[in-house]
């Protein structure tokens, strides 16, 4: 038996004496651990889903479905772990988590990885022009109707970025989508219980309603 093993079973031994620690003293104590458990492991899947995209490991409707699964869980994690307490990037600091990919993804786009798709066929295109158009709609109606918070106003400028990824033969510098994209990066710097203030809200709605007049002048010049 070598001398670290000896030293390590001479500690379990004394480890053994001393009497058993708990984590946690109370059911409010164990389900803050199992907010952070859960945080964590979101964030490192994300590092995985991203890394194995990256290597051609999984196709694009797999990682565009768990991607969207995995930030919205994000943003539900990131509330119910840590509240006022920190930031993500703190958090990921303090648990030395290694996870670039993940905090791009998460804390930056707030989308998955934009995927242009090929013109399939008329009636594709028609759906995802009118779906383009509800998420318009809707997004730019919560603003008027006044929601500031961070995890009401990012979910839907995420459904709405998605549409006009979808939308094929769009140039890559398309307007609507640098707007979209800018926004959801400012949005994801944010926590998800902070709010914007009237000045970001005005603003908002403006570039929406720019996004949406050059979107239909577009829909226009493909006629």
């Amino acid at each position: 038996m070598s001398d670290v093993t000896r030293a390590a079973l001479g500690r379990i031994k004394s480890d053994e004496s001393q009497p058993e620690v708990a984590l946690f003293e109370s059911s409010k104590e164990r389900e803050a651990y199992d907010n952070l458990a859960d945080l964590y492991t979101i964030i490192l899947a994300t590092e995985h889903l991203e890394r194995a995209y990256a290597r051609d490991a999984i196709t694009q409707t797999e990682y565009k479905a768990e991607c969207n699964k995995l930030i919205s869980q994000f943003r539900l994690a990131e509330k119910a772990a840590l509240g006022k307490s920190m930031t993500t990037e703190d958090f990921m600091k303090l648990y030395q988590m290694d996870c670039p990919r993940a905090s791009e993804r998460l804390l930056k786009m707030g989308v998955p990885e934009q995927i242009k798709t090929a013109d399939d066929g008329g009636h594709h295109v028609a759906v995802t022009i009118a779906e383009t158009v509800q998420h318009f709609i809707t997004t730019m109606d919560a603003v008027k109707l006044e929601q500031r918070a961070v995890d009401e106003l990012q979910p839907l400028l995420s459904e709405l970025m998605d549409a006009l990824t979808r939308l094929p033969e769009t140039p890559n510098d398309f307007e609507p989508n640098r707007n979209i994209s800018r926004w959801l990066q400012k949005l994801n710097s944010m926590r998800a219980i902070e709010n914007i203030d009237e000045d970001d809200a005005r603003q908002l709605y403006h570039d929406l309603d720019s996004a949406y007049a050059e979107f239909t002048r577009h829909l226009k010049r493909k006629k």
